[in-house]
């Protein structure tokens, strides 16, 4: 509702413009440079915890349902479907990295 200046009826009050701001929840998870940065570094200092090793473990062994046994392993561990996904992906970039390295 715009406002029209007058102080009774429909509009009333002081005339603003509207301004447009983004609401958080659509800004969550929005990673930045430095965002990015810092998790590379903490992630090539700290390296892989024990149950991404343990992921990265089944994925070496292989195996026909692997891909499967991965997922159902994050997704208990991590709590949510798409997590789990997105950490299988991750563990199996980094499974391809450590064998282009060799």
């Amino acid at each position: 509702m715009t406002r029209n200046g007058i102080a009774k009826g429909k509009n009333s009050g002081h005339v603003t413009t509207k301004r447009i701001v983004s609401k958080p929840s659509r800004r969550v998870g929005a990673k930045s440079k430095r965002v990015g940065l810092v998790r590379s570094i903490v992630r090539e200092v700290a390296g892989l915890s024990p149950y991404e090793r343990r992921i990265l473990d089944m994925i070496k062994a292989g195996g026909a349902a692997a891909d499967k046994r991965v997922y159902k392993f994050a997704k208990r561990r991590l709590g949510s479907h798409k997590r789990a996904l997105a950490k299988r992906e991750d563990i199996k970039n980094i499974n391809v990295q450590q064998r282009a390295k060799k």
